[in-house]
Parts: structure tokens; sequence; C-alpha cells
């Protein structure tokens, strides 16, 4: 892991960030909290090793009655996640929702396809309800197709068709391959939409997208996203493109909470 002063890449492109100040990685977090529950669960009494009393670690012995249960491991607080930015053209439904969906995605992540695909649908009524915002920010983890892609529907959305271009790139639950996400084949898939070809060109090309485009991968990966999809649901962490009943399920209990 590099230090808090070391100097990281843009994802695929190899151009050198600029030092931030990092926090803990909530993907770790994660990880140990995932790791705890299940060693909860497997050294209980009735579990299938040892005797449920205690277990052996580094020469000492842990009795397992002071571990605390899995619904009583923390969980860390990512609200500062939520931009709940007017003048965000990645993101869907109103500024002042109850609850926000931070989703970490990738144009080249076919969990992420399977996800905008089978899951996104339903959850559109709760935006349409204004009672869910969702926030896009597009990782880049493989590579330059990626990131051309994401600077693709970043373009549509300065033409106000981020979620058809977004549905067209996933069409069908699947992911284009690379020769379907060069620069030619993202202009023509534009102008098959209906958008304008030239300024979508234009703005594809530009500066400002490609600045947004970094500094969101950026920003994702320093909250630790690096498994996609990865989500922050009412500023709980969560990854993984898990059934549909878990988002909405999370999302009942957040809305919950905020009128509580």
């Amino acid at each position: 892991m590099t230090g808090a002063n070391s100097s990281e890449s843009e994802p695929g492109t190899g151009r050198q960030l600029p030092p931030r100040r990092r926090f803990l990685v909530p993907a770790v977090i994660i990880v140990v909290v995932a790791l705890l529950i299940a060693a909860v669960l497997w050294l209980r009494p009735g579990g299938d090793q040892g005797d449920g009393d205690s277990v052996s670690t580094a020469g000492s012995s842990v009795d397992v009655s002071d571990l605390p249960p899995p619904s009583e491991v923390a969980v860390p607080d990512l609200s500062d996640a939520e931009s709940r930015d007017p003048e965000d053209l990645l993101a869907d439904g109103p500024v002042d929702a109850p609850v926000v969906l931070v989703v970490f995605t990738d144009y080249q992540c076919p969990y992420c396809a399977r996800w905008t695909h089978d899951t996104l649908p339903a959850l559109q009524d709760y935006v349409e309800r204004g009672e869910l915002r969702i926030e896009w920010r597009d990782v880049n983890v493989y590579g330059e197709d990626s990131v051309r892609a994401a600077r693709a529907a970043l373009a549509a959305a300065m033409q106000g068709r981020h979620a058809d271009y977004q549905q067209a790139l996933f069409d069908g639950g699947e992911i284009r391959s690379s020769s379907q996400l060069s620069d030619e084949a993202l202009i023509e898939l534009a102008d098959d939409l209906g958008l304008d070809p030239v300024q979508f060109t234009e703005d594809m090309q530009s500066e400002q997208v490609g600045s947004t485009i970094l500094d969101n991968a950026a920003r994702g990966i320093e909250l630790g996203a690096m498994t996609t999809p990865s989500f922050v649901i009412g500023g709980t962490p969560s990854v993984g493109a898990q059934p549909t009943e878990v988002f909405t399920d999370q999302i009942d209990e957040a809305l919950e909470e905020a009128d509580a």
C-alpha cells in the first residue's frame, strides 16, 4: 500500500494523480468485517470447528463468548461519498432525496452490466417518488476501454441522455467488446440514439470531461472501490451485484431511518 504522500496513476492512462490525504480504505474494512462475521458464526457453539469455547491465535486463547455478534460489528459511515451536487450530470433524482445511492461501476465489468439491467429498473421507482438519488462514479479499473466509455457516457449526459447511453452500453445486461468501445463506435452509438454527433465528439474529447472522469475515478479508488460494482447506500458500503431485494431492503431501511 502506498503512503499518504505517494502519487497514484489514473486508471488506464498512466497519468499521475496529485497527492491526496487518504483515510482508512472502506473496502479493506468491509473485508475485515466479513471475516470477523464469518469467524463469529464459524466459532460459535454448534459450529464445525473446535469445541465452541475458545480458539487459539498466536499462542493465546480467545474466548468465543467475548466476540461480538455479527449484528454488532461496526460498519463505516461513508456519507461523505455523496456529492449532492445540483450540477452533477451523472446523477439521477432530487438533490434533497432522503437517501443517496452512490454506484461505483465500470463499463467493462460484466457484473455492473448485469446489475444495471436487472436491479436498476426496480430502483427507478424510488427515484421517481423523490425518495432516492443515484450518483454514478466510473472507476475505470479495466483500462482504456473503460475510460473511453466513461467519457462517452458523460458526453451523452451533457445532452441529457446519460441513462439512455448507459443502457445502450450495457444492452441486454452484457458488456461491449473492445472494438465496440472505440471512439468511432461510441460516436456511432450516440448518433444512433439521436444525439448530436458533432457536439458529442467535441464533448467526449474535451478537457472538462476528461478531468471529471479522472476525478471521479480517483475518488472511487480513494474510497477503496477497486471491486465493481460497489455501492454506498445511505452512507453504508456494500460490494457486489447482489439480488435486487438486498438493495430495496437496504433503501427501505435507510428511508425508515431518515423518517425517524
